[in-house]
C-alpha cells in the first residue's frame, strides 16, 4: 500500500486553506460518504482512495493532475496486493474482490484527470475494443445482441429490468430500474444473513461501529439497502444475487475476461427444486465501456427487437462515443 510519502501528499493536498471562511454551522465539511459496492470503505490504503476520490473534483487543474498521479499510485498498489493474494489460483475473499473493484474505479477516475496522453488513450481504446469484441463473440455464439443501457448508475438494474420484461416477469410499464432496485433492497432487508457476511463495513474493518469481523452492522446494512432502493448507487454481485432470488431467475453475466460467463442462480443446491430449470436473464459486464469503469448492458435475442420507450437509449450516441472515427451509419435498434 502507499506509504507515508503519499499520505503526506494527500494531507497537504486536501487540507483546507487557513483563510477559508467558517461554515455557518461552525464545522469543517466532512468527506463525502462512500456508497455502493464500488465505493464502500475499507482500511489503510482504501481510506486514501476514498479520500482522494471524494475530493478530486474540488481542486483546480494543477492540484487535480497531482492528485490523479497519487490516486493512480495508490490504486495500482492496492490492485497489486489483491493480485498477489489471488496468485496460484487462490480464491479471493469478498473484501479482496471489493478492493479490486475500488482500485479499478480509482484508476478510471485518475485517468480522467490525468494530462492528455495519446499513447495511453490509444491503449485504452484498444482495450475497450478488445473487450467489446470478446463479449460480442460470446453473444454471437449464443444468438444474443448488445442492448446498451444508459451509464447513469442504474445500468445493472436497467439491464435486469429489461431482461425480466423479455422473460414475461415484468410488464413494460414496470420494466424500469426503480422496480428492480426496490425488489433487490426488499429481498436484502428480508434476508440479511445471506448478505452481511459479504459486505465489509463502510467505516473500514477497524473503523468505529464495525463488527469483530470487519463487516457492516445492522444499522449500516439498513442504510446500504436504503441507498440501493432510492439512489443511483451502483449495483454489483450482492444485488444480482438478491434479484436472482427475488425473481427466481438465473442471471448469466457475459464479460471480456475469464470465465466468459458468470452465472448467478437462486440456489447453489444441485438437488434444489427447479435447479437448471430457471428462466435465464442475460446481461453483459464491461470494465472499459465509456471509460467509466464498471458498466452493465442487457443482451437481447438477435431475432427480437422489442423496444420499451422509457428504457430506450440513443444507440447512435453510444456508438459515436465508443467509435468517434467510425462514420458508418448505425441502424436503429
Amino acid at each position: 500500500m502507499a506509504g507515508g510519502k503519499n499520505r503526506k501528499k494527500i494531507t497537504k493536498m486536501f487540507s483546507p486553506p487557513t483563510t477559508s471562511p467558517p461554515l455557518a454551522n461552525g464545522h469543517a465539511p466532512p468527506l463525502a460518504e462512500s456508497t455502493g459496492t464500488d465505493s464502500a470503505g475499507a482500511s489503510g490504503g482504501e481510506d486514501l482512495l476514498d479520500e482522494l476520490m471524494a475530493q478530486m473534483e474540488a481542486k483546480d487543474g494543477s492540484a487535480q493532475a497531482e492528485g490523479a498521479q497519487v490516486l493512480g499510485e495508490v490504486a495500482a498498489s492496492q490492485q497489486a496486493e489483491v493480485d498477489a493474494k489471488g496468485a496460484g489460483g487462490r480464491k479471493l475473499s469478498s473484501k479482496d474482490k471489493f478492493k479490486a473493484r475500488q482500485a479499478r474505479k480509482a484508476e478510471a477516475l485518475a485517468a480522467s484527470y490525468a494530462p492528455v496522453d495519446a499513447g495511453a488513450d490509444a491503449r485504452l481504446e484498444h482495450e475497450a475494443r478488445a473487450e467489446e469484441t470478446a463479449i460480442r463473440a460470446v453473444c454471437f455464439r449464443a444468438h444474443l445482441e448488445l442492448w446498451e443501457c444508459p451509464p447513469d448508475g442504474n445500468c445493472m438494474f436497467t439491464a435486469v429490468a429489461d431482461q425480466l420484461h423479455l422473460l414475461g416477469l415484468l410488464p413494460a410499464a414496470e420494466a424500469r430500474p426503480e422496480t428492480t432496485r426496490h425488489a433487490a433492497a426488499q429481498y436484502m432487508r428480508a434476508h440479511p444473513d445471506d448478505f452481511l457476511p459479504f459486505l465489509p463495513s463502510v467505516e473500514g474493518e477497524d473503523g468505529q461501529g464495525a463488527t469483530d469481523d470487519g463487516l457492516m452492522t445492522a444499522q449500516q446494512f439498513e442504510r446500504y439497502c436504503g441507498n440501493i432502493d432510492s439512489t443511483a448507487q451502483w449495483g454489483g454481485q450482492p444485488e444480482l444475487l438478491a434479484l436472482a432470488k427475488a425473481y427466481g431467475v438465473e442471471i448469466d453475466v457475459v464479460q471480456g475476461g475469464t470465465p466468459s460467463v458468470v452465472k448467478t442462480r437462486p440456489s447453489d443446491d444441485p438437488h434444489g427444486h427447479g435447479h437448471g430449470q430457471w428462466p435465464v436473464a442475460h446481461i453483459s459486464y464491461h470494465r472499459r465501456m465509456y471509460g467509466l469503469g464498471e458498466h452493465y448492458n442487457s443482451l437481447r435475442p438477435m431475432e427480437r427487437h422489442t423496444i420499451i420507450p422509457h428504457l430506450l437509449y440513443n444507440h447512435k450516441d453510444v456508438h459515436d462515443h465508443l467509435h468517434p472515427h467510425d462514420h458508418n451509419q448505425v441502424p436503429a435498434p
